[in-house]
């Protein structure tokens, strides 16, 4: 076991801010009634979780307190959108995604294909981006949904959203846009009154809230069929008795995630450029897997070509560095990433990409230290490598170029 753990992979979860641990503990003990009695005690609770509901409205940029539902995760305000649009029997069949999306969408796409529907799903070019022309050309009168992320957990690509919604609208005002924002929710600031965006589901222990909650944005005026049935709660459309202390808990990291967006966007990306570049100039064999600049600012992703990421993992966690090769859903599969490979990186580092990323709470003394040893992590695994003549190669090519 490592002396110090030096926290690298915040797309996977965060740490709760001790701040929103210590607003929702109350509602534990002392705050335990079910807010939907009718005498005061319950009725206290009840307004805590508008406050919440507020403090969610202005985190995601929405016109109303009512257009927000709490859901009990990201996968689940995903699935609540997409099978709230397509069962509601209107009849079209056809979907629109990404290749890219992350496992909660393209699985449940996966599922409604072998249902009768039809889905399209976009590709993007060598640094993540979304081919707009391809996109323009897949809509059709049968098309029900779009769907997109608005940040790529792997690469922290942002995709054009709100761009997105105005050609789909343009071409089939009918058709719903989902926009999964789990990615960018704390990272990037979000404004979907603005936007012809129909749904954006968030989840809650990406921004610093604990597991077990999320939300999921309904424009106004936006029709869906429940995912889960029977009580009246979220206005009938997620029933079962509120999670209170989760509830109460989002709300509050909403409001200091909103508070701190602009340290995201300034200090957090100033260590991981430092993080990044850093690993670039020192390490022969690594290269970025994205464009350097259309990203959330905590999110780098890098290939290390002809040698294996789950090695460079093993040997990172054993100085107490925690990263990830892809998304914390499939980390266990030996399987390539299929976001990588969608960008088409090339084989020779497929297999050897990890992401790095951070949150407010990395310190700049972490990154100087992963910066002090990622170098000599590297070096090792290099020498362990069947490809020795290979990075032999690489390494002269390299040395011309710089």
């Amino acid at each position: 076991m490592a002396d110090r753990l030096i926290y690298l992979d915040n797309n996977a979860t965060t740490k709760v801010d001790e701040k929103v641990l210590e607003e929702m503990l109350p509602y534990f003990s002392e705050n335990y009634a079910n807010p939907g009695g009718m005498y005061d005690f319950a009725g206290k609770v009840g307004r805590k979780i508008a406050d919440a509901r507020e403090a969610v409205k202005e985190f995601m940029g929405a016109n109303d307190q009512k257009e927000i539902y709490f859901t009990g995760s990201g996968s689940e305000g995903a699935n609540t959108a997409i099978r709230g649009v397509v069962n509601q029997g209107y009849g079209k069949k056809h979907i629109i995604t990404t290749k890219v999306e992350h496992p909660c969408v393209l699985n449940t796409y996966k599922d409604l294909e072998k249902q009768g529907h039809k889905v399209t799903y976009l590709g993007v070019d060598a640094d993540g981006n979304l081919n707009m022309k391809e996109l323009e050309e897949s809509i059709r009168p049968e098309t029900a949904l779009v769907s997109l992320m608005a940040a790529n957990n792997e690469t922290g690509i942002i995709f054009p959203y709100e761009k997105v919604a105005e050609i789909v609208k343009q071409k089939n005002p009918d058709t719903k846009v989902f926009v999964d924002a789990v990615q960018a929710a704390g990272k990037i600031k979000m404004d979907f009154k603005n936007t012809k965006v129909d749904f954006a589901s968030i989840s809650g222990h990406k921004f610093h809230a604990p597991k077990g909650i999320g939300a999921l944005y309904v424009k106004a005026g936006t029709s869906f069929a429940p995912l889960i049935t029977g009580g009246h709660q979220e206005r009938g459309k997620r029933a079962g008795t509120e999670n209170t202390a989760s509830i109460i808990a989002i709300g509050k990291a909403a409001e200091l995630a909103y508070d701190s967006l602009g340290e995201e966007l300034t200090r957090v990306k100033k260590l991981r450029d430092k993080l990044e570049r850093n690993i670039l100039h020192n390490i022969f064999n690594a290269r970025l897997n994205s464009s350097t600049g259309n990203r959330v600012p905590n999110t780098t992703n890098i290939g290390f070509e002809y040698i294996e990421g789950e090695l460079i993992l093993l040997y990172l966690n054993e100085l107490g560095i925690c990263a990830s090769s892809g998304s914390a859903c499939t980390s266990g599969s030996l399987d390539p990433s299929h976001v990588l490979r969608a960008m088409g990186v090339p084989f020779t580092a497929l297999h050897g990409s990890i992401r790095l990323s951070l949150s407010r709470f990395t310190t700049e003394e972490e990154i100087d230290f992963a910066c002090e040893k990622f170098p000599e992590v590297i070096k090792k695994i290099n020498k362990l490598s069947p490809f020795q003549k290979e990075l032999a190669e690489l390494e002269s090519i390299r040395s011309h170029q710089n």
